[in-house]
């Protein structure tokens, strides 16, 4: 990957509104057109100068694409099959694409349906895939039927491995639920939370309480990657990709089976991909983590390298990763307070930061920026590092 640094840009962004409800007609790939609309219209394009596209991994296929938003020159389509991690995965796919010369402009979008639809309420567990049968033949029979309880079943490890107080969690809520109050688009902007307001909410599953859980939200979001060669003529400042790494915990579909149920794939990507890039952890200017529960947040800060492994309780009470703090993440809110669209709305937030002028959120002189997604498995990830 170091033969791709730089040599591959995202030049637009774009997003729907984020609702929860109210969007009756709407389907997910109704949603991922509009995002990627906006996206288009965001790098100064139009529709026909698209000719890559990394597919959704649910909704909508490059046929749905090419007719929809009028793709007259695709010449190029995958998809990345690594669930939450697909967004940011999706990434080295186009870096590789535009540098390669197999396309010169390249489209990811994702989102869904994710509260009007009733793909947060048991898909997972009928999916003919590997994950979807282990979940259904072993899972589900002990009650174990979502992704809450799952990972409710790896956090409680990790609470009583390392003494984690419901404070910690709670830490994670709060300060990012703060920063959406300084986002319009974030489902929860004004609707503010207390640390007694999250201890207070009702549990969930051990150790999960009502606040730990990211949002079922409706829309999606899209970003437009080019070669670094043609960034230069787009409207807006290019934010450079440095390097993208992805990682699997093996079993990958299974993770009671783990030598270690705590391990997750970022372990493994962080340290590739901070050395494709050439930069440390602690150049690092923001942080947009997959933050599906508050747990996988304190792991991927430690899996990343921000800090060791068991003190990434330390780190949040400390305030570390609030606004002010010396690693400000996920300013948007993330999935816990802007919404879930499979993280590839803190793609665009981190690609806003670094083009600079979101006002009251913005990180002062952002010139890095860290992006993970995290899924497919329990704990399969990707890193993207990104420049201004």
């Amino acid at each position: 990957m170091t033969a791709l640094r730089d040599k591959a840009c995202i030049v637009g962004v774009g997003h729907t509104v984020y609702r929860r409800g109210g969007t009756e007609s709407a389907t997910d790939l109704g949603l991922q057109l509009e995002a990627a609309r906006a996206a288009i219209v965001d790098a100064g394009m139009s529709p026909g100068e698209i000719d890559g596209l990394i597919c959704p991994i649910n909704g909508g296929t490059a046929e749905d694409f090419v007719a929809n938003l009028g793709l007259t020159q695709l010449r190029y389509a995958v998809t990345s099959h690594t669930g939450g991690a697909a967004s940011v995965a999706g990434l080295a796919t186009a870096a590789m694409a535009v540098w390669s010369g197999v396309a010169r402009s390249v489209l990811i979008a994702a989102g869904w349906c994710g509260y009007s639809g009733p793909r947060a309420r048991g898909m997972a567990s009928s999916a003919e895939m590997a994950i979807g049968k282990v979940v259904r033949d072993y899972y589900a029979p002990q009650g174990a039927v979502s992704a809450v309880h799952q990972y409710a079943l790896v956090a409680d490890r990790y609470v009583r491995k390392y003494d984690v107080p419901p404070e910690a969690l709670g830490a994670v809520a709060v300060a990012f639920r703060a920063n959406a109050q300084l986002n319009s688009n974030a489902v929860m902007c004004g609707r503010e939370l207390t640390m007694k307001e999250y201890l207070d909410s009702p549990p969930i599953s051990t150790p999960f309480r009502l606040f730990d859980c990211s949002l079922e939200t409706d829309g999606a979001a899209a970003v437009v990657v080019s070669g670094a060669d043609c960034a230069a003529d787009g409207p807006h400042r290019p934010v450079f990709v440095m390097s993208v790494a992805e990682g699997r915990p093996f079993p990958v579909d299974e993770f009671a089976n783990r030598a270690d149920p705590l391990e997750i794939g970022l372990a493994e990507a962080a340290p590739r991909a901070f050395a494709d890039a050439g930069v440390a952890p602690s150049d690092i200017d923001l942080f947009e983590v997959y933050d599906s529960f508050t747990i996988n947040v304190l792991r991927q800060i430690e899996a990343t390298g921000f800090c060791k492994a068991g003190e990434a309780a330390d780190f949040v009470l400390d305030g570390h990763i609030a606004a002010d703090g010396s690693l400000p993440t996920n300013l948007n809110g993330g999935l816990l307070s802007e919404a879930h669209v499979q993280g590839m709305n803190n793609l665009v937030e981190a690609v806003r930061q670094l083009r600079g002028g979101l006002a009251q959120r913005q990180v002062h002189n952002a010139e890095l920026a860290v992006v993970t997604g995290m899924g497919g498995g329990w704990g399969s990830g990707a890193l993207a590092i990104l420049r201004r």
